[in-house]
């Protein structure tokens, strides 16, 4: 008890400082709006040298935060890409104390990423999981569509906002290629290095299947680097590899499955003849049940434990929480049995039109527009509001139209996801900016690393403890999530993209590195594709040993080259 009230207080109190500090950045935000120092504007585009295409660039050749607080003022190239002005805060507000200002946008960088994360998994999750449910998916297509895109929500929007807003491709190519090198290749190591000596195996097929189509998927992104140009065909082309590899496992599932029930069916048969019951017909199923102990203690273990008295301070972070909880809440309808509340779900319908058309009106100037968009996206959800009041109960969600529900859902789940990863592309720009350095270098770091350490502690966890299942479905997923990020979460944006150019073709942003990035990643996959079956597939500490140092060679020759230790002419 003592422990698991210690853990809620901590829970509790990392909610409440996460709170307090977004209340602090909002102020900050608006405080940053000041106009700008008196100064010669003029003078400083000639000293920060304004014929510069990037913001870095000027904000290098500039001595004082004054001098480059107006610079950024002036500049439209130093424009947020989100919604919060990260470079007027860390220079104008913040000049005189740099170490605070990074203290304070590294700790809003922690809020994003657990924004992103939480929405992922409080909302988008479960509507992925309720909607495989309505349409009566099988598990293995739920696997491979709905929980491969709920798992790889935050690479594929984070790219998708890289792509389309903020006009910055390689950084969504790095971050999507950085994720699926270090989950494939560290995550793996990992694995493979802690449970070494268990003598762990797996299944040699599944793994040979997922490693050669990721590696498939990687030769045809490395092909459209190089050529350095993409048509919508080819983005569809690309995009497609994803459906074959869902329709060849939805073929070798079939046959499996069908394997299994025969052999199934012929042990009962043979077994019912050894005890001398008579056949009346063909065994179809089987059905499980369980012994009544065991469904008692599966009800005492699920049913929702008992209701207790909140304290004072959970009140208190509950309330101070509302900055972050709130706006979700109010905007995405929830129809689960135990959060469903209809005060939230009509204003959710009535609010969430609103928030659609600000955010396809942050991409767009024009106010008389945006005005009359805003009062048809009012009228709209009015009118919605209404409807969900007369048609729901206070006691259970709506039985009726679920599916409508369930999709209203999704979507403004989906909505929420972007304008996060939006704005954390945004900042990790700004951070750039501020310390010189390539933005495409913290999409395949620190983006990369956040994004993936979900599937690093998930997957070493349920390997160390799963025993064989356990080690399969891990390794299964370190392999399955990064073939959908680099084939989904690069061919969407790639698509909409192309298509934005379209009849004409689009410019791959250029860099260097990206092939580098492809090449030390097959080389990776292409270690653990030959030693795993010298092994015997058993999880070795080779395998492990070999991946880990192929990751950490291409980590540090990166980051040397980046902070200038080593110069290699490229």
């Amino acid at each position: 008890m003592a422990s698991l009230f210690s853990s809620r207080l901590s829970s509790h109190s990392l909610s409440l400082l996460i709170n307090i500090f977004f209340i602090f950045l909002i102020y900050l935000h608006f405080a940053s709006q000041n106009p700008s120092p008196s100064g010669s504007i003029q003078t400083l585009n000639s000293l920060a040298g304004g014929d510069s295409d990037s913001c870095s660039g000027g904000l290098a050749s500039l001595d004082d935060h004054r001098s480059k607080c107006s610079y950024i003022r002036s500049q439209s190239k130093c424009g947020p890409q989100g919604y919060i002005d990260y470079l007027k805060i860390f220079f104008c507000i913040f000049g005189e104390s740099p170490v605070l200002g990074h203290l304070v946008l590294s700790v809003w960088l922690f809020v994003l990423f657990y924004l992103l994360g939480d929405t992922a998994a409080s909302y988008f999750c479960p509507s992925l999981d309720s909607l495989s449910k309505v349409l009566k998916l099988s598990p293995t297509m739920a696997g491979v569509t709905l929980l491969s895109l709920g798992n790889g929500a935050p690479d594929l929007f984070s790219s998708v906002v890289s792509f389309t807003r903020s006009n910055n491709g390689d950084f969504g190519l790095n971050s999507i290629l950085g994720g699926a090198f270090f989950v494939s290749s560290f995550v793996v190591g990992t694995i493979c290095v802690l449970i070494g000596s268990r003598d762990v195996s797996i299944d040699r097929n599944s793994f040979i299947r997922d490693v050669v189509f990721l590696l498939v998927a990687l030769c045809c992104l490395g092909l459209i680097i190089f050529i350095g140009k993409v048509t919508i065909w080819v983005a569809l082309c690309y995009l497609s590899i994803y459906l074959l590899y869902v329709g060849f496992l939805s073929v070798s599932h079939f046959f499996d499955r069908k394997k299994r029930m025969s052999e199934q069916i012929l042990r009962s048969r043979e077994d019912l003849a050894e005890m001398g019951v008579p056949l009346l017909g063909d065994i179809t199923e089987e059905k499980l049940v369980l012994p009544e102990k065991t469904a008692q203690e599966f009800k005492i273990v699920f049913e929702d434990p008992p209701k207790r008295h909140r304290s004072c301070f959970s009140v208190l972070v509950s309330i101070i929480g509302l900055p972050l909880y709130l706006p979700r809440r109010l905007t995405i309808p929830v129809v689960r049995e135990e959060k469903w509340s209809k005060p939230c779900a009509v204003v959710s319908t009535a609010i969430a039109p609103v928030l659609l058309t600000e955010l396809y009106c942050s991409h767009y100037s024009g106010s008389k527009r945006n005005l009359i968009l805003y009062i048809v996206s009012g009228s709209i959800g009015l009118i919605l509001g209404i409807l969900a009041y007369l048609t729901t109960e206070k006691s259970h969600p709506p039985k009726k139209f679920s599916l409508v529900w369930l999709l209203g859902g999704f979507t403004m789940s989906v909505t929420w996801t972007y304008m996060i990863a939006q704005e954390l592309v945004s900042l990790l720009i700004s951070l750039g900016n501020i310390f010189g350095i390539s933005p495409s270098v913290l999409g395949l770091t620190v983006l990369a690393w956040g994004n993936s350490l979900g599937d690093l502690i998930a997957n070493v966890t349920v390997a160390f403890h799963g025993g064989n299942d356990g080690a399969q479905i891990a390794l299964s997923g370190c392999y399955a999530g990064p073939l959908f990020n680099t084939v989904i979460g690069l061919g969407v944006p790639l698509v909409i993209s192309s298509l934005a150019e379209y009849p004409g073709v689009y410019i791959i942003p250029s860099d260097s590195s990206l092939l580098e990035t492809l090449g030390f990643l097959m080389v990776g996959l292409l270690w653990a594709l030959v030693i795993m079956p010298k092994k015997k597939m058993r999880l070795d500490k080779l395998v492990g040993g070999g991946l880990l140092a192929i990751y950490l060679c291409f980590l540090s020759l990166r980051l040397a080259r980046v902070f200038g230790v080593l110069d290699i002419d490229r």
